[in-house]
Protein backbone atom coordinates (compact mmCIF):
# COMPACT_ATOMS: atom_id res chain seq x y z
CA UNK A 1 0.00 0.00 0.00
CA UNK A 2 1.23 3.32 -0.85
CA UNK A 3 0.41 6.20 1.71
CA UNK A 4 1.11 9.79 1.52
CA UNK A 5 1.14 12.63 4.54
CA UNK A 6 0.37 15.85 5.04
CA UNK A 7 3.01 19.03 4.89
CA UNK A 8 2.59 19.15 8.29
CA UNK A 9 3.49 15.23 9.22
CA UNK A 10 6.41 15.47 6.43
CA UNK A 11 7.95 18.26 8.00
CA UNK A 12 7.98 17.07 11.47
CA UNK A 13 9.46 13.87 10.21
CA UNK A 14 12.31 16.02 8.53
CA UNK A 15 12.93 17.85 11.78
CA UNK A 16 12.88 14.39 13.90
CA UNK A 17 15.55 12.91 11.63
CA UNK A 18 17.57 16.24 11.12
CA UNK A 19 18.04 16.83 15.18
CA UNK A 20 19.96 13.10 14.78
CA UNK A 21 21.89 13.46 11.75
CA UNK A 22 24.80 15.88 10.94
CA UNK A 23 23.97 18.91 9.13
CA UNK A 24 23.05 18.37 5.09
CA UNK A 25 23.05 14.98 5.63
CA UNK A 26 19.09 15.43 4.48
CA UNK A 27 19.42 17.83 1.61
CA UNK A 28 22.20 15.34 0.22
CA UNK A 29 20.35 12.21 0.15
CA UNK A 30 17.22 14.11 -1.54
CA UNK A 31 19.85 15.22 -3.88
CA UNK A 32 21.80 12.04 -4.32
CA UNK A 33 18.02 10.74 -5.43
CA UNK A 34 17.31 13.76 -8.04
CA UNK A 35 20.45 13.41 -9.28
CA UNK A 36 20.40 9.41 -9.95
CA UNK A 37 16.73 10.28 -11.55
CA UNK A 38 18.25 13.29 -13.79
CA UNK A 39 20.15 10.82 -14.91
CA UNK A 40 18.25 8.01 -15.54
CA UNK A 41 15.57 10.25 -17.80
CA UNK A 42 18.85 11.51 -19.45
CA UNK A 43 20.09 8.76 -20.53
CA UNK A 44 23.53 10.32 -21.33
CA UNK A 45 24.77 12.83 -18.68
CA UNK A 46 28.36 13.71 -20.45
CA UNK A 47 27.42 16.45 -22.95
CA UNK A 48 23.86 17.24 -21.93
CA UNK A 49 22.64 20.49 -21.53
CA UNK A 50 20.74 20.81 -17.76
CA UNK A 51 18.81 24.47 -16.47
CA UNK A 52 17.92 24.80 -12.92
CA UNK A 53 15.18 27.04 -12.05
CA UNK A 54 15.88 28.19 -8.86
CA UNK A 55 13.34 29.41 -5.87
CA UNK A 56 14.63 30.52 -2.55
CA UNK A 57 14.22 27.94 -0.15
CA UNK A 58 15.25 23.74 -0.18
CA UNK A 59 13.61 22.95 -2.98
CA UNK A 60 16.14 25.19 -4.66
CA UNK A 61 18.73 23.70 -3.02
CA UNK A 62 18.01 20.12 -3.68
CA UNK A 63 18.26 21.15 -7.23
CA UNK A 64 21.47 22.87 -6.82
CA UNK A 65 23.28 20.74 -4.62
CA UNK A 66 21.71 17.72 -7.35
CA UNK A 67 23.31 20.37 -10.09
CA UNK A 68 26.53 20.01 -9.12
CA UNK A 69 26.24 16.19 -9.10
CA UNK A 70 25.55 16.25 -12.45
CA UNK A 71 27.74 18.52 -13.34
CA UNK A 72 30.92 16.43 -12.45
CA UNK A 73 29.60 13.81 -14.66
CA UNK A 74 29.65 16.25 -18.08
CA UNK A 75 26.77 17.78 -17.68
CA UNK A 76 26.44 21.40 -18.41
CA UNK A 77 24.62 22.82 -15.95
CA UNK A 78 23.03 26.28 -15.97
CA UNK A 79 20.91 27.97 -12.84
CA UNK A 80 18.57 30.49 -13.39
CA UNK A 81 18.04 32.04 -9.82
CA UNK A 82 14.31 33.60 -9.22
CA UNK A 83 15.58 34.97 -5.99
CA UNK A 84 19.96 35.68 -6.35
CA UNK A 85 20.47 36.78 -2.93
CA UNK A 86 17.78 34.36 -0.96
CA UNK A 87 19.40 31.28 -3.19
CA UNK A 88 20.80 28.46 -1.12
CA UNK A 89 24.48 29.37 -0.50
CA UNK A 90 25.63 26.14 0.09
CA UNK A 91 24.36 24.62 -2.86
CA UNK A 92 24.99 27.48 -5.40
CA UNK A 93 28.71 27.06 -4.44
CA UNK A 94 28.51 23.38 -5.07
CA UNK A 95 27.78 23.87 -8.56
CA UNK A 96 30.12 26.82 -8.72
CA UNK A 97 32.91 24.41 -7.59
CA UNK A 98 31.64 21.46 -10.10
CA UNK A 99 31.85 23.79 -13.16
CA UNK A 100 27.66 25.10 -13.20
CA UNK A 101 26.99 28.54 -14.12
CA UNK A 102 24.73 31.04 -13.08
CA UNK A 103 22.26 32.45 -15.78
CA UNK A 104 23.09 36.45 -16.65
CA UNK A 105 19.51 38.67 -16.04
CA UNK A 106 18.01 38.42 -19.29
CA UNK A 107 19.21 35.05 -20.93
CA UNK A 108 16.75 32.40 -18.53
CA UNK A 109 14.49 31.84 -21.79
CA UNK A 110 17.50 31.06 -24.39
CA UNK A 111 18.83 28.11 -21.98
CA UNK A 112 15.73 26.74 -21.64
CA UNK A 113 15.58 26.68 -25.15
CA UNK A 114 18.64 24.41 -25.64
CA UNK A 115 18.13 22.83 -22.49
CA UNK A 116 17.85 19.18 -22.96
CA UNK A 117 16.45 19.01 -19.24
CA UNK A 118 14.85 21.54 -17.15
CA UNK A 119 14.57 21.41 -13.28
CA UNK A 120 12.12 22.59 -11.41
CA UNK A 121 13.26 23.61 -7.79
CA UNK A 122 11.22 26.87 -7.53
CA UNK A 123 8.70 25.95 -4.83
CA UNK A 124 8.55 22.88 -2.68
CA UNK A 125 5.84 21.28 -0.36
CA UNK A 126 5.87 25.05 2.02
CA UNK A 127 4.17 26.49 -1.45
CA UNK A 128 0.71 27.72 -1.61
CA UNK A 129 -1.13 29.18 -4.75
CA UNK A 130 -0.20 29.80 -8.38
CA UNK A 131 3.17 30.83 -9.43
CA UNK A 132 4.20 34.27 -9.20
CA UNK A 133 4.42 36.14 -12.29
CA UNK A 134 8.34 35.74 -13.53
CA UNK A 135 8.06 31.82 -11.76
CA UNK A 136 5.13 31.47 -14.04
CA UNK A 137 7.04 33.28 -17.01
CA UNK A 138 9.60 30.59 -16.85
CA UNK A 139 7.22 27.75 -16.31
CA UNK A 140 5.24 28.73 -19.87
CA UNK A 141 8.66 28.87 -21.43
CA UNK A 142 9.88 25.35 -20.55
CA UNK A 143 6.35 23.98 -20.95
CA UNK A 144 7.02 25.08 -24.95
CA UNK A 145 10.45 24.17 -25.47
CA UNK A 146 11.19 21.00 -26.26
CA UNK A 147 13.01 19.91 -22.75
CA UNK A 148 12.17 17.15 -20.63
CA UNK A 149 11.19 18.63 -17.17
CA UNK A 150 11.73 17.30 -13.63
CA UNK A 151 10.24 18.91 -10.90
CA UNK A 152 11.61 18.55 -7.23
CA UNK A 153 9.68 16.85 -4.51
CA UNK A 154 6.51 18.42 -6.26
CA UNK A 155 5.52 20.61 -9.53
CA UNK A 156 5.57 23.96 -8.27
CA UNK A 157 2.11 25.98 -8.21
CA UNK A 158 0.51 22.94 -7.05
CA UNK A 159 -1.35 22.85 -2.82
CA UNK A 160 0.95 19.81 -1.85
CA UNK A 161 -2.09 18.28 0.55
CA UNK A 162 -5.09 18.75 -1.97
CA UNK A 163 -3.82 18.34 -5.47
CA UNK A 164 -5.44 21.61 -5.76
CA UNK A 165 -4.14 24.21 -8.76
CA UNK A 166 -5.07 27.86 -7.60
CA UNK A 167 -3.20 29.42 -10.39
CA UNK A 168 0.34 28.88 -13.31
CA UNK A 169 1.96 25.70 -12.30
CA UNK A 170 4.81 23.80 -13.85
CA UNK A 171 3.90 21.05 -15.57
CA UNK A 172 6.41 18.05 -15.11
CA UNK A 173 7.39 15.04 -17.30
CA UNK A 174 8.20 13.44 -13.72
CA UNK A 175 8.31 14.54 -10.21
CA UNK A 176 11.15 12.79 -7.68
CA UNK A 177 9.62 13.08 -4.65
CA UNK A 178 11.02 12.72 -0.96
CA UNK A 179 10.18 10.25 1.87
CA UNK A 180 6.85 9.83 1.13
CA UNK A 181 4.34 10.66 -1.70
CA UNK A 182 2.22 14.25 -1.17
CA UNK A 183 -1.43 13.87 -1.44
CA UNK A 184 -1.27 16.98 -4.45
CA UNK A 185 0.58 14.43 -6.39
CA UNK A 186 -2.06 11.60 -6.35
CA UNK A 187 -5.19 13.73 -6.76
CA UNK A 188 -6.42 15.65 -9.64
CA UNK A 189 -6.09 18.02 -11.09
CA UNK A 190 -2.32 17.97 -9.56
CA UNK A 191 -1.44 14.65 -10.24
CA UNK A 192 -1.87 15.04 -14.23
CA UNK A 193 0.94 18.24 -13.64
CA UNK A 194 2.84 15.41 -11.87
CA UNK A 195 3.82 13.04 -14.46
CA UNK A 196 5.57 10.36 -13.71
CA UNK A 197 6.61 10.06 -10.06
CA UNK A 198 9.68 9.03 -8.52
CA UNK A 199 9.88 7.67 -4.61
CA UNK A 200 13.51 8.86 -3.08
CA UNK A 201 13.49 7.30 0.49
CA UNK A 202 15.74 9.43 2.72
CA UNK A 203 14.81 8.02 6.03
CA UNK A 204 11.51 9.27 7.40
CA UNK A 205 9.77 7.99 10.29
CA UNK A 206 6.58 8.40 9.01
CA UNK A 207 3.04 7.58 11.47
CA UNK A 208 1.35 4.73 10.22
CA UNK A 209 -2.01 6.59 9.04
CA UNK A 210 -1.56 9.17 6.38
CA UNK A 211 -3.77 11.83 4.67
CA UNK A 212 -4.42 9.40 1.52
CA UNK A 213 -3.56 5.22 0.86
CA UNK A 214 -3.40 3.98 -2.15
CA UNK A 215 -4.34 -0.02 -2.52
CA UNK A 216 -2.11 -2.39 -4.34
CA UNK A 217 -1.97 -5.98 -5.70
CA UNK A 218 -1.24 -7.47 -2.96
CA UNK A 219 -3.71 -5.88 -0.78
CA UNK A 220 -6.74 -5.96 -2.85
CA UNK A 221 -5.79 -10.18 -3.11
CA UNK A 222 -6.25 -10.09 0.27
CA UNK A 223 -9.78 -8.61 0.22
CA UNK A 224 -11.39 -10.33 -2.62
CA UNK A 225 -13.67 -13.06 -1.48
CA UNK A 226 -12.85 -16.65 -2.40
CA UNK A 227 -15.29 -19.36 -1.77
CA UNK A 228 -14.45 -22.21 0.87
CA UNK A 229 -15.39 -25.96 0.65
CA UNK A 230 -18.52 -25.47 3.10
CA UNK A 231 -19.76 -21.96 0.98
CA UNK A 232 -22.74 -22.45 -0.99
CA UNK A 233 -24.87 -19.78 -2.68
CA UNK A 234 -26.22 -17.66 -0.03
CA UNK A 235 -22.64 -17.90 2.40
CA UNK A 236 -21.34 -16.73 -0.38
CA UNK A 237 -23.76 -13.29 -0.05
CA UNK A 238 -26.79 -12.42 -1.85
CA UNK A 239 -27.12 -8.91 -3.17
CA UNK A 240 -29.84 -6.98 -4.14
CA UNK A 241 -29.91 -4.80 -7.32
CA UNK A 242 -32.84 -2.61 -7.43
CA UNK A 243 -32.28 -0.40 -10.59
CA UNK A 244 -33.27 0.47 -14.15
CA UNK A 245 -36.87 1.42 -15.55
CA UNK A 246 -38.62 1.16 -19.00
CA UNK A 247 -35.95 4.10 -20.26
CA UNK A 248 -33.29 3.16 -19.24
CA UNK A 249 -33.41 -0.74 -19.23
CA UNK A 250 -29.64 -1.46 -19.81
CA UNK A 251 -28.36 0.15 -16.59
CA UNK A 252 -29.85 -2.62 -14.91
CA UNK A 253 -28.60 -5.28 -16.94
CA UNK A 254 -25.20 -3.95 -16.78
CA UNK A 255 -25.22 -3.43 -13.07
CA UNK A 256 -26.29 -7.21 -12.66
CA UNK A 257 -23.63 -7.78 -14.81
CA UNK A 258 -21.43 -6.59 -12.29
CA UNK A 259 -22.58 -8.35 -9.48
CA UNK A 260 -21.78 -11.55 -11.10
CA UNK A 261 -18.89 -10.92 -11.72
CA UNK A 262 -17.92 -9.69 -8.33
CA UNK A 263 -17.93 -13.08 -5.93
CA UNK A 264 -21.39 -12.96 -4.84
CA UNK A 265 -23.20 -16.23 -4.36
CA UNK A 266 -26.48 -14.87 -5.80
CA UNK A 267 -27.85 -11.33 -7.21
CA UNK A 268 -31.54 -10.42 -6.67
CA UNK A 269 -33.02 -8.26 -9.44
CA UNK A 270 -36.00 -5.97 -8.44
CA UNK A 271 -37.48 -3.34 -11.14
CA UNK A 272 -39.43 -3.05 -14.42
CA UNK A 273 -36.19 -4.69 -16.22
CA UNK A 274 -36.81 -8.19 -15.58
CA UNK A 275 -37.01 -9.28 -18.78
CA UNK A 276 -34.07 -7.86 -20.30
CA UNK A 277 -32.23 -9.14 -17.12
CA UNK A 278 -33.54 -12.48 -16.85
CA UNK A 279 -32.72 -12.64 -21.56
CA UNK A 280 -28.84 -11.60 -20.48
CA UNK A 281 -28.49 -13.36 -17.53
CA UNK A 282 -31.09 -16.21 -16.75
CA UNK A 283 -28.99 -17.20 -13.56
CA UNK A 284 -30.51 -14.11 -12.00
CA UNK A 285 -33.23 -14.55 -9.42
CA UNK A 286 -35.89 -12.03 -10.90
CA UNK A 287 -38.93 -10.35 -8.85
CA UNK A 288 -41.55 -7.29 -9.55
CA UNK A 289 -43.09 -7.29 -5.78
CA UNK A 290 -40.21 -4.44 -4.63
CA UNK A 291 -37.71 -5.03 -2.40
CA UNK A 292 -39.36 -5.46 0.96
CA UNK A 293 -40.51 -8.60 -0.97
CA UNK A 294 -37.67 -9.77 -3.05
CA UNK A 295 -36.24 -12.02 -0.31
CA UNK A 296 -33.30 -12.26 1.69
CA UNK A 297 -30.36 -10.13 0.34
CA UNK A 298 -26.84 -8.77 2.38
CA UNK A 299 -26.56 -5.60 0.53
CA UNK A 300 -28.30 -3.58 -1.57
CA UNK A 301 -27.65 -1.51 -4.72
CA UNK A 302 -29.89 0.69 -5.54
CA UNK A 303 -30.35 3.17 -8.03
CA UNK A 304 -28.58 3.01 -11.71
CA UNK A 305 -30.97 3.75 -14.69
CA UNK A 306 -34.00 4.01 -12.02
CA UNK A 307 -35.72 7.22 -13.52
CA UNK A 308 -37.97 9.06 -11.01
CA UNK A 309 -39.62 6.28 -9.05
CA UNK A 310 -37.94 7.08 -5.39
CA UNK A 311 -40.20 4.28 -3.56
CA UNK A 312 -37.91 1.46 -4.56
CA UNK A 313 -34.81 4.29 -2.92
CA UNK A 314 -36.73 4.44 0.47
CA UNK A 315 -37.63 0.80 0.91
CA UNK A 316 -33.88 -0.25 0.38
CA UNK A 317 -33.10 2.49 2.52
CA UNK A 318 -35.04 1.27 5.30
CA UNK A 319 -33.48 -1.79 5.27
CA UNK A 320 -30.89 -2.89 8.01
CA UNK A 321 -28.40 -4.17 5.45
CA UNK A 322 -25.31 -2.42 3.60
CA UNK A 323 -26.83 -0.24 0.75
CA UNK A 324 -25.15 1.12 -2.49
CA UNK A 325 -26.56 4.33 -3.46
CA UNK A 326 -25.87 5.22 -7.19
CA UNK A 327 -26.83 7.32 -10.38
CA UNK A 328 -30.64 8.37 -10.01
CA UNK A 329 -30.67 6.68 -6.25
CA UNK A 330 -28.73 10.11 -5.14
CA UNK A 331 -31.13 12.28 -6.37
CA UNK A 332 -34.07 10.77 -4.84
CA UNK A 333 -32.97 9.65 -1.67
CA UNK A 334 -34.27 11.13 0.96
CA UNK A 335 -30.83 13.06 2.66
CA UNK A 336 -32.17 12.32 6.27
CA UNK A 337 -32.75 8.94 5.91
CA UNK A 338 -29.30 8.38 4.42
CA UNK A 339 -28.14 10.32 7.81
CA UNK A 340 -30.45 8.50 9.68
CA UNK A 341 -29.14 4.78 8.57
CA UNK A 342 -27.26 2.51 10.80
CA UNK A 343 -25.92 0.08 8.56
CA UNK A 344 -23.40 0.86 6.25
CA UNK A 345 -24.42 3.23 2.98
CA UNK A 346 -21.92 3.73 0.59
CA UNK A 347 -22.53 6.51 -2.14
CA UNK A 348 -21.22 6.21 -5.49
CA UNK A 349 -21.19 9.71 -7.21
CA UNK A 350 -19.36 11.35 -10.04
CA UNK A 351 -18.60 14.99 -9.85
CA UNK A 352 -21.89 16.57 -11.21
CA UNK A 353 -23.65 14.59 -8.54
CA UNK A 354 -21.34 15.25 -5.74
CA UNK A 355 -22.11 19.07 -6.37
CA UNK A 356 -25.52 18.66 -6.62
CA UNK A 357 -25.55 16.96 -2.79
CA UNK A 358 -23.35 19.55 -1.64
CA UNK A 359 -24.92 22.53 -2.74
CA UNK A 360 -21.63 23.58 -4.87
CA UNK A 361 -20.82 24.16 -8.74
CA UNK A 362 -19.37 20.78 -10.70
CA UNK A 363 -16.17 22.61 -10.76
CA UNK A 364 -15.72 23.45 -7.33
CA UNK A 365 -15.64 19.55 -6.49
CA UNK A 366 -13.31 19.08 -9.68
CA UNK A 367 -10.83 21.40 -8.53
CA UNK A 368 -10.73 20.43 -4.94
CA UNK A 369 -11.74 16.48 -5.15
CA UNK A 370 -10.32 16.07 -1.37
CA UNK A 371 -12.17 18.23 0.41
CA UNK A 372 -15.49 17.28 -1.22
CA UNK A 373 -15.53 13.69 -0.81
CA UNK A 374 -14.46 14.35 3.04
CA UNK A 375 -17.37 17.19 3.26
CA UNK A 376 -19.86 14.39 1.80
CA UNK A 377 -19.10 11.87 3.63
CA UNK A 378 -18.98 13.39 6.67
CA UNK A 379 -22.38 15.03 6.15
CA UNK A 380 -24.24 12.05 4.63
CA UNK A 381 -22.36 9.88 7.49
CA UNK A 382 -21.91 7.59 4.64
CA UNK A 383 -18.51 6.27 3.23
CA UNK A 384 -18.34 7.79 -0.33
CA UNK A 385 -16.97 6.85 -3.31
CA UNK A 386 -16.07 9.72 -5.96
CA UNK A 387 -15.61 9.19 -9.15
CA UNK A 388 -13.60 10.74 -12.00
CA UNK A 389 -9.85 11.40 -13.29
CA UNK A 390 -9.19 10.24 -9.52
CA UNK A 391 -11.46 8.25 -7.74
CA UNK A 392 -11.56 8.90 -4.01
CA UNK A 393 -12.94 7.17 -1.15
CA UNK A 394 -13.84 8.60 2.18
CA UNK A 395 -15.15 7.04 5.37
CA UNK A 396 -17.71 8.92 7.73
CA UNK A 397 -15.10 9.02 10.44
CA UNK A 398 -12.84 11.70 8.79
CA UNK A 399 -9.88 8.85 8.71
CA UNK A 400 -7.30 8.41 5.96
CA UNK A 401 -9.10 8.58 2.45
CA UNK A 402 -8.10 5.85 0.17
CA UNK A 403 -7.15 6.91 -4.34
CA UNK A 404 -7.59 4.44 -6.58
CA UNK A 405 -4.24 4.45 -8.80
CA UNK A 406 -5.94 2.31 -11.42
CA UNK A 407 -8.21 3.45 -14.15
CA UNK A 408 -8.03 4.74 -17.49
CA UNK A 409 -10.25 7.72 -19.31
CA UNK A 410 -11.85 5.20 -21.22
CA UNK A 411 -13.58 4.41 -18.60
CA UNK A 412 -15.58 7.31 -19.21
CA UNK A 413 -18.03 5.83 -21.40
CA UNK A 414 -22.00 5.40 -20.43
CA UNK A 415 -22.87 2.50 -18.43
CA UNK A 416 -19.28 1.72 -16.70
CA UNK A 417 -20.64 3.21 -13.64
CA UNK A 418 -23.67 0.57 -13.53
CA UNK A 419 -20.51 -1.80 -13.39
CA UNK A 420 -18.95 -0.38 -10.93
CA UNK A 421 -22.18 -0.18 -8.58
CA UNK A 422 -23.35 -4.01 -9.63
CA UNK A 423 -19.32 -5.11 -8.52
CA UNK A 424 -18.69 -3.55 -5.40
CA UNK A 425 -22.35 -4.25 -4.02
CA UNK A 426 -21.68 -8.15 -4.78
CA UNK A 427 -18.43 -7.34 -2.34
CA UNK A 428 -20.60 -5.65 -0.15
CA UNK A 429 -22.74 -8.87 0.03
CA UNK A 430 -19.47 -10.87 0.65
CA UNK A 431 -18.71 -9.48 4.02
CA UNK A 432 -16.20 -6.67 3.03
CA UNK A 433 -16.76 -3.26 4.95
CA UNK A 434 -17.91 -0.51 2.68
CA UNK A 435 -14.22 1.15 2.47
CA UNK A 436 -12.99 -1.89 1.47
CA UNK A 437 -15.60 -2.58 -0.80
CA UNK A 438 -15.44 0.75 -2.64
CA UNK A 439 -11.35 0.40 -2.75
CA UNK A 440 -11.23 -3.45 -4.51
CA UNK A 441 -14.20 -2.34 -6.58
CA UNK A 442 -12.50 0.77 -8.01
CA UNK A 443 -9.07 -1.56 -8.41
CA UNK A 444 -10.94 -4.15 -10.09
CA UNK A 445 -13.11 -1.82 -12.26
CA UNK A 446 -10.06 0.55 -13.38
CA UNK A 447 -7.61 -2.58 -14.13
CA UNK A 448 -10.74 -4.28 -16.14
CA UNK A 449 -11.19 -0.64 -18.13
CA UNK A 450 -7.45 -0.89 -19.56
CA UNK A 451 -8.06 -4.47 -19.99
CA UNK A 452 -11.20 -3.98 -22.29
CA UNK A 453 -9.70 -0.65 -23.44
CA UNK A 454 -6.06 -1.35 -24.48
CA UNK A 455 -5.84 1.78 -25.97
CA UNK A 456 -8.88 1.93 -27.88
CA UNK A 457 -12.81 2.88 -27.32
CA UNK A 458 -14.66 0.07 -24.99
CA UNK A 459 -17.90 0.26 -24.07
CA UNK A 460 -19.27 -0.70 -20.09
CA UNK A 461 -20.35 -4.34 -21.05
CA UNK A 462 -16.53 -4.96 -22.30
CA UNK A 463 -15.47 -3.64 -18.92
CA UNK A 464 -17.47 -6.31 -17.42
CA UNK A 465 -16.40 -9.25 -19.42
CA UNK A 466 -12.74 -8.00 -18.61
CA UNK A 467 -13.25 -8.39 -14.86
CA UNK A 468 -12.18 -12.31 -14.55
CA UNK A 469 -9.11 -11.97 -16.17
CA UNK A 470 -8.16 -9.02 -13.96
CA UNK A 471 -9.57 -10.86 -10.88
CA UNK A 472 -7.48 -13.66 -11.60
CA UNK A 473 -4.38 -11.75 -12.55
CA UNK A 474 -4.49 -9.89 -8.98
CA UNK A 475 -5.39 -13.02 -7.10
CA UNK A 476 -2.25 -14.96 -8.80
CA UNK A 477 -4.78 -18.03 -9.48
Amino acid sequence: MRTAYTVDTVRAAERDLMARLPDGTLMQRAAAGLAAACADLLGRVYGSRIVLLVGSGDNGGDALYAGARLARRGAGVTAVLLSPDRAHPGGLAALRRAGGTVARPGTAGQHIDRAHLVVDGIVGIGGRGGLRPDAAALAERAAAARAAVVAVDLPSGIEPDTGEVRGPAVRADLTVTFGTHKPGLLIDPGREYAGSVRLVDIGLDLPAEGELEALQHADVAALLPRPSAESDKYRRGVVGIAAGSARYPGAAVLAVWGALRGGAGAVRYVGPAGKAVIARFPETLVSDQGPGRAGRVQAWVVGPGAGDDAGPVAEVLDSDVPVLLDADGLRLADRDAVRARTAPTLMTPHAGEAAALLGTAREEVEGARLPAVRELAARYRATVLLKGSTTLIAGPDGGTVRVNPTGTPWLATAGSGDVLSGLAGSLLASGLSALDAAGAAAYVHGLAGRHAADGAPAGAHDVAEAIPAVWRDISGA
